[in-house]
């Protein structure tokens, strides 16, 4: 086990001190955040929230005004805190297995279940910063009167067909949260490309999103936490030694960070934090260039490896690798890596652990109708970080300790 170093799993932004220069710079514009997320997605509407999820939240909470239908598609594997958002707004889940191979949903699954009346949302969830194929999805839907919702939270900066992910949905939601890239410790984006339903978002945002003075200052004390321990020497106490006591107590889900309630908080964000967002939108560019050179090495290295498959760059898209995703053909085989490499402090993790319907708190919200291939997928997958503090000779080791492994 390493305790002086430990890489964070994925690809969040440090923060360095030359970034205070960019803070007392100059006073920051309300709604200068949601101005640098509308122009780089060409977007018609975005609003600043306290999570993704708070944000999806607000979308779902939206289309009730705009449809009376009541039932959300979402895929079999994806982040538990999804499903708990849709039954926070009290509508229906009905699953989607994806593809054996990738993230995609199962095209004729989705097509039958899109048949169903009372569809009102399907969301695509962008995982691993790797854009799905949407034009099937994006027919699917337009031809039943269905609304798209982007599940975009690890894909900040990835492109579909020469357009920025968040853009070809009628909504979508980013994370700004802890080891997301751009971050402000906990904290999200609103998307709507529509804007005849922009009006209607803004108005049930105000609604919902109030002022949350004691929440918001212990996330700009969290935000300081992160500044500080967010740095190999120090991660593994704020990350490594809560794995180990949450594993110890025998709460596997916890330590891997996917215990979740449906009381997320739900509220306004400080101009200060909204500054720190604005003050790192600049950086987005440069930091998903070094992303995608530590994933094509990671790539490079591993192809060609039997047993293993690296997902990369699909056909029409441009992937941002907050981190990579290797899938085993044998779930023993990515059990013995992972076991052999998860204290290694190298930043080896999972996507997420477990096909959707297989979390135990959500067991009573989803229709337990097989899911082979998101069951199979999530015993078969494994991440390996992308973050600037991982370098050349790190790399070198996990790979070449990954291909004795097969």
């Amino acid at each position: 086990m390493s305790i002086f170093k430990e890489i964070p799993p994925t690809a969040g932004f440090p923060f360095f001190p030359k970034d205070l220069l960019s803070l007392c710079s100059r006073p920051v514009r309300r709604g200068e955040i949601e101005d640098d997320f509308r122009k780089y997605l060409g977007a018609a509407y975005a609003r600043l929230t306290c999570s993704g999820t708070a944000a999806l939240w607000v979308i779902l909470e939206t289309l009730k005004e705009l449809s009376a239908k009541r039932t959300v598609v979402i895929p079999s594997y994806l982040c538990p805190l999804v499903p708990l958002a849709v039954k926070r707004a009290g509508l229906k889940l009905e699953v989607c297995d994806i593809n054996p191979e990738d993230f995609n949903f199962n095209a004729s699954q989705l097509k039958r279940i899109c048949r169903q009346p009372d569809i009102l949302a399907v969301i695509p969830a962008h995982l691993g910063g790797i854009p799905l194929d949407l034009s099937e999805i994006l027919q699917i839907a337009s031809q039943a009167g269905i609304f798209i919702i982007e599940d975009c939270a690890q894909s900040l900066g990835a492109q579909y067909r020469g357009r920025n992910i968040g853009r070809d949905g009628d909504f979508a939601f980013f994370s700004l949260a802890r080891g997301k890239g751009l971050t402000i410790y906990e904290g999200g984006m609103i998307i709507c490309n529509k804007k005849e339903y922009a009006a209607v978002l803004d108005k049930k945002a105000g609604q919902l999103l109030k002022d949350a003075f004691l929440s918001e200052a212990l996330k700009i004390l969290e935000l300081f936490g992160y500044w500080i321990f967010y740095r190999p020497q120090l991660f593994w106490f704020v990350f490594g030694m809560p794995q180990l006591f949450w594993r110890v107590r025998g709460r596997g889900l916890k330590a891997l960070g996917e215990e979740f309630s449906i009381d997320f908080p739900v509220h306004k964000v400080s101009a200060f934090r909204r500054k720190i967002a604005h003050c790192g939108f600049h950086r987005l560019e440069e930091e998903i260039a070094g992303q995608r050179q530590k994933a094509e090495y990671f790539i490079g290295e591993l192809k060609g490896c039997r047993g293993l498959k690296v997902l990369s760059d699909p056909p029409d898209g441009r992937a941002s690798y907050p981190f990579v995703v290797l899938l085993f053909d044998d779930p023993a085989k990515r059990d013995r890596v992972f076991s052999a490499l998860q204290h290694s402090g190298l930043g080896v993790s999972f996507v997420y652990a477990l096909a959707i319907n297989e979390y135990d708190y959500l067991k009573k919200d989803i229709a337990q109708a097989p899911l082979p291939a998101g069951a199979s997928l999530a015993k078969r997958q494994l991440s390996l970080s992308t973050n600037r503090f991982l370098k050349k000779s790190d790399q070198a080791l996990l790979t070449e300790r990954i291909r004795s492994f097969l």
